[in-house]
């Protein structure tokens, strides 16, 4: 029998929202058996809490936001994948406030902090969500797709497809065999050259910077274009690489973007409110599917 667990003692991480560009302290601290994950808005009060679930999802744009009363969280999807590779079942989250800070990009800095101290076991049994018939949602405009199926252990198996000459189509898949803090966890998110001004005009990204994202270079662009991309980063000599991706970084894998989205769908599908025993396919799929997916898991387990 799999006991449940929580973090041995209090971690916190400090750092810039992706969209918001606001500067956060978090810290996740131990909680009791059967709290599952908590997140407390001390800026706003102590009861100012939102529970990681489903039903709580408030907003799916490039990033997941819970919300309940007053108190709302955005880019949860980061640390709710953290504590799941790891297999932490309980945490109370303390921010200060609305958007979880993106540190570089993916959840190795969750990993790093926690993952050498072990965890702290609970006299209480894993609550594993498990289903009786597939679940599905598929979106024919975008082509995406989330399927739920029963299964004895937890697989899941990505597909990502953006039509694009960099990426080409990318598979990952997260299953036992595979050790979610060196394979998964340590991935960063990724964004293309062509829609940073549009996301910049729209009032997202404010707090992107090549420090915390893979940029992919699809189309052409002049040496001028670059240069802005320097200065908006104040990143000097940016280039642009043959393979089509910026030059300020290396790919930690050749499918990392691929193992991002992963990433993101196992910290969305964790809004189902516990570890899925089930088989997980999922092809060209974001927050908002992912999301309905678990939406869908919670309805039909009530």
């Amino acid at each position: 029998m799999q006991l449940q667990q929580t973090v041995r003692k209090s971690y916190s991480f400090e750092g810039k929202g992706l969209h918001t560009g606001r500067i956060a302290k978090m810290t996740i601290n131990p909680a009791p058996a059967d709290t599952g994950i908590r997140f407390r808005r001390t800026d706003i009060g102590e009861e100012a809490i939102v529970e990681a679930l489903a039903e709580n999802v408030s907003n799916t744009a490039r990033s997941t936001t819970i919300s309940k009363g007053e108190a709302s969280v955005s880019t949860i999807e980061h640390v709710m994948s953290a504590l799941t590779g790891m297999g932490v079942d309980n945490a109370l989250i303390d921010i200060d406030n609305i958007e979880v800070p993106i540190l570089d990009g993916s959840a190795k800095p969750y990993i790093d902090a926690i993952w050498a101290d072990g965890f702290e076991e609970q006299e209480a049994p894993r609550r594993y969500v498990e289903l009786k018939e597939a679940v599905e949602v598929y979106n024919e405009e975008k082509g995406s797709l989330v399927r739920i199926e029963p299964a004895d252990d937890f697989s899941y198996d990505i597909k990502i497809d953006f039509n694009s000459r960099v990426l080409g189509v990318q598979h990952a898949s997260w299953n036992p065999s595979v050790v979610y803090a060196e394979e998964i966890g340590t991935c960063r998110t990724f964004v293309f050259f062509h829609e940073i001004e549009f996301l910049y005009k729209n009032n997202l990204v404010k707090g992107g910077d090549v420090d915390n994202a893979i940029v992919i270079v699809e189309h052409p662009v002049t040496d001028e274009q670059v240069e802005h991309m320097s200065s908006l980063f104040n990143v000097p000599a940016l280039k642009v690489r043959e393979d089509g991706y910026l030059s300020n970084l290396v790919l930690r894998f050749h499918n990392e973007c691929a193992r991002h989205k992963l990433l993101d769908l196992i910290g969305d599908l964790r809004l189902a409110g516990g570890f899925l025993k089930a088989k997980v396919t999922a092809e060209k799929s974001g927050h908002g599917i992912n999301t309905a997916a678990a939406l869908k898991v919670r309805n039909i387990l009530k």
